[in-house]
């Protein structure tokens, strides 16, 4: 058990029957009245945030977590297959557990949250920014507009955003995938 003199970011712990993580923290000690913990946290299976208030001493159960590196093969019927990268161990996650999938392409480096004592896949976090090839655009027609405007393509993986008139088809883009929002247009080498 870890008590809240304990606390600190990236923490994991067992609390209301799911598993949490602190993303920020304050210990706060008013003039009247006794201690808390003010805190924002992060569901660690769904990803929803809440802010809860705990008072000093309050004890929560801690659970070990670890960062994987592993390969994103392909989906499927079962989910996204996964590979680790230094045992070639194998195995599917559920599409609801994973943000920004619609950004994944087959081969692709992902981190994955475990929970250690029962090798659970909690969270997969895809690189914030990834480069995806355009699979489909309008040709763009220049001197339309004024200030640049933009038109939608689909991407590789699936995923349309929108890009400026200039991106054509089987142009690589840099794309956030926080935001879902088009950054640059990459040279291919």
């Amino acid at each position: 058990m870890t008590s809240t003199s304990d606390f600190r970011n990236g923490l994991t712990f067992i609390w209301k029957d799911d598993l949490w993580q602190i993303v920020d923290f304050l210990h706060v000690k008013p003039g009247k009245g006794g201690a808390f913990v003010r805190t924002t946290l992060k569901n660690v299976r769904d990803g929803r945030e809440l802010d809860n208030t705990f008072r000093a001493g309050e004890k929560v159960e801690e659970v070990r977590v670890e960062k994987r590196s592993h390969q994103f093969l392909y989906e499927d019927d079962l989910g996204l297959h996964f590979m680790n990268t230094t045992t070639y161990e194998q195995f599917s996650i559920p599409p609801e557990r994973i943000d920004g999938r619609e950004y994944l392409k087959e081969g692709a480096e992902v981190d994955i949250l475990f929970r250690t004592d029962t090798e659970e896949p909690l969270r997969t976090d895809i690189p914030q920014k990834m480069d995806l090839e355009v699979v489909e655009t309008t040709p763009g027609v220049k001197g339309n507009t004024a200030q640049g405007g933009s038109k939608p393509a689909t991407l590789e993986s699936g995923a349309t955003v929108d890009v400026p008139l200039f991106i054509n088809e089987g142009d690589t883009v840099r794309v956030n995938t926080q935001t879902g929002e088009y950054e640059t247009r990459v040279e291919s080498a």
